[in-house]
């Protein structure tokens, strides 16, 4: 019992945590994040060019332009020449979602600063906003707030499985391939192999040497 509350603790903790990050782009390059998002889940996702200087107003050369596509290439959020920018979808497909930022080659060379973040499933819900709508006090809303992470969680072990059982067709589908493929040239090598035995004894009975 006491290690089914400790893995319940602990997804409840993983998926309350956001993809929360701060990296330097260079002027001129291009970096990409993905996310693995599975099918109808809610994501958001923000993203700011940090001022490196606070006490002076953000330089005109610090501004990043940021596409987020899907799976199969569709153009999700486009941005060019922000500051700053946020993003808000429902996925209509499954796998890896890209979020693209790049800048102008400028001279001399500018290295900007970004801070992204990109929440997926029950940390994408707008909490605050749900417990005024609803008029509820804390207590219901953290039990609201582990039945949708419970929920999750058991999506999550179906898509898994989902995934799971694609691979395995995959990698059935590959072994007979590879079944196909070994036993074609095994037969390939035995006709020619066979091919040069009758060339070699045509020879040599022309050459009566047999």
């Amino acid at each position: 019992m006491a290690k089914l509350v400790l893995f319940v603790v602990s997804a409840l903790h993983l998926l309350s945590l956001s993809s929360s990050l701060r990296f330097d782009l260079q002027s001129g390059s291009t970096k990409c994040i993905s996310e693995d998002i599975k099918m109808n889940a809610m994501a958001v996702g923000k993203y700011l060019v940090v001022n490196p200087d606070e006490n002076h107003p953000l330089p005109d050369s610090h501004k990043v332009s940021v596409r987020v596509t899907s799976p199969y290439g569709n153009s999700i959020h486009h941005a060019d020449n922000v500051e700053s920018g946020n993003f808000a979808f429902t996925s209509s497909e499954t796998g890896d979602y890209l979020a693209c930022m790049w800048t102008p080659d400028h001279k001399p060379p500018q290295t900007l600063t970004v801070e992204f973040e990109w929440r997926t499933g029950v940390a994408a819900k707008d909490w605050p906003n749900v417990a005024k709508k609803g008029q509820i006090d804390v207590m219901e809303l953290e039990l609201k707030k582990m039945e949708d992470t419970v929920k999750s969680i058991h999506d999550e072990m179906f898509y898994l499985r989902e995934r799971e059982e694609e691979m395995q067709d995959m990698n059935r589908s590959t072994n007979s391939k590879m079944f196909w493929f070994s036993f074609m040239s095994l037969g390939v090598c035995i006709s020619v192999a066979g091919l040069q035995l009758w060339h070699l004894k045509n020879y040599f009975e022309r050459k009566k040497l047999l």
